[in-house]
C-alpha cells in the first residue's frame, strides 16, 4: 500500500462531524466571549484570562474551518462549503474568495523556487543573500525576525491587507465590499450586546489568534529539511510530504488549531477534512510514517532564514559574507 492508497478513505466527508466542528466552535465562542466580558465588567479581569485564550483558539479554529471550506473539504456539498466559508469570514476578518484564491495558488506552486510570491512567508535563497546589498539584507533581516514577523505580520495581514486584498479585481470588488460591510455590522452588534468591553475582548483574542496563525503558517514550510526546487526537477511528492511539516505540539493544540498542524498530508491530499487529519496521520503504517516536529525543533526553526540550494536545507544567516554552506550528508 502506498500513501495515496492509504489516505484515500480519509477524504470521505461526514456532515455530522463537520457540523459538530463548525457549529460546536460557535457554541463555545459566543458564551465564552460573553462570560469574559461580564467578568471584566465585574472587575474580575484575572478570571477572564483563560476565557480570552479559549476565545483566541475559537477564532483560530474559525480560520482553519474557513480554509477547509475553501478546499470544499469540510461538508460533502460544494454549496454548503461556500456558504459556511462566507459565514466564517466575518469572524476571521478574511474575505472568503480572497483566502480561497490565495491558498489555491499556494498549493499550486508549493516548493517552487520560481514562484515564491505565492507562499505565505517569503524565503530568500543563500545565493540571493550573497548578491544582495545592505538595504535589501536589512529589510529581509527585519522581515524574518519573529518579533516582527509574528505580531506585525499578523496585524497587517488580517486587519489591514484583507480589507482590500491585492487580488480584489480578480475575486470581485462587490464581494470584498460586502465582506467589510458584514464585519462592520458584526462589530456594531457586538457593541450593542457587550459594549466596549466586548469589543476589547474580541480585539485581544483576534490579535492573539493572528499571532497563532502566523506562528503556524511559518512552521508549516520553514524548517531545516524542508523542500524547494525548480522545474523540471520539482517533485510533487517531495514538495508536499517533505516540504510541509507535521507539528506534534500536543493534543490540546490540535483541538485548538483544528488539526492543521498535520500539514504534510493536507498538502498531499487537500480533500481530507480537518477532522480526519490527526487520525490519518497517527494511523500511518510504519513503512509510511512521516517525521513529526516537536516544540524544541519548532522554536529553533525560527533561527533558519535562507534556503541553501547546494545543501538542500534551510540555514541561518551566515556569520560572514561568502561563508560556504554545509553540504547535505
Amino acid at each position: 500500500m502506498d500513501i495515496r492508497e492509504y489516505l484515500k478513505p480519509f477524504t470521505k466527508k461526514d456532515n455530522r462531524i463537520a457540523s459538530l466542528s463548525y457549529f460546536g466552535t460557535y457554541a463555545v465562542f459566543f458564551p465564552v466571549l460573553w462570560t469574559a466580558a461580564t467578568l471584566i465588567d465585574a472587575g474580575l479581569w484575572w478570571a477572564s484570562a483563560p476565557l480570552v485564550i479559549i476565545t483566541t483558539f475559537c477564532l483560530t479554529r474559525f480560520y482553519v474551518l474557513q480554509h477547509d471550506t475553501g478546499h470544499h473539504s469540510l461538508f460533502s456539498k460544494k454549496a454548503h462549503n461556500d456558504w459556511a466559508g462566507y459565514g466564517l469570514s466575518i469572524f476571521t476578518f478574511t474575505p472568503y474568495r480572497a483566502m480561497q484564491y490565495n491558498h489555491n495558488m499556494h498549493h499550486a506552486y508549493l516548493g517552487n523556487l520560481d514562484h515564491r510570491e505565492t507562499t505565505e512567508i517569503y524565503t530568500m535563497t543563500r545565493r540571493e543573500w550573497d548578491a544582495a546589498g545592505f538595504w535589501e539584507r536589512l529589510r529581509y533581516r527585519l522581515y524574518r525576525n519573529p518579533a516582527i514577523l509574528i505580531p506585525i505580520g499578523g496585524l497587517f495581514t488580517y486587519f489591514i491587507a484583507y480589507r482590500w486584498p491585492k487580488n480584489t479585481p480578480k475575486i470581485g470588488i462587490p464581494g470584498v465590499l460586502a465582506h467589510n460591510a458584514m464585519m462592520a455590522t458584526w462589530f456594531i452588534l457586538l457593541y450593542l450586546w457587550l459594549g466596549w468591553t466586548g469589543i476589547a475582548v474580541l480585539a485581544i483574542a483576534a490579535i492573539l489568534a493572528a499571532n497563532v496563525g502566523v506562528f503556524m503558517v511559518f512552521l508549516q514550510h520553514n524548517f531545516e529539511d524542508t523542500y524547494w526546487d525548480r522545474k523540471p526537477d520539482l517533485d510533487f511528492r517531495m514538495a508536499t510530504l517533505q516540504g510541509s511539516s507535521c507539528l506534534d505540539l500536543g493534543h490540546l493544540w490540535d483541538i485548538g488549531t483544528c488539526n492543521i498542524a498535520y500539514h504534510d498530508i493536507h498538502h498531499f491530499m487537500p480533500a481530507i477534512p480537518s477532522y480526519r487529519l490527526r487520525i490519518a496521520h497517527h494511523g500511518l503504517p510504519e513503512h509510511l510514517a512521516l517525521r513529526r516536529i516537536k516544540w524544541p525543533e519548532a522554536i529553533a526553526s525560527f533561527g533558519l532564514k535562507l534556503w541553501d540550494e547546494e545543501a538542500k536545507r534551510l540555514v541561518p544567516f551566515p556569520k560572514e559574507r561568502g561563508a560556504v554552506g554545509v553540504p547535505a550528508e
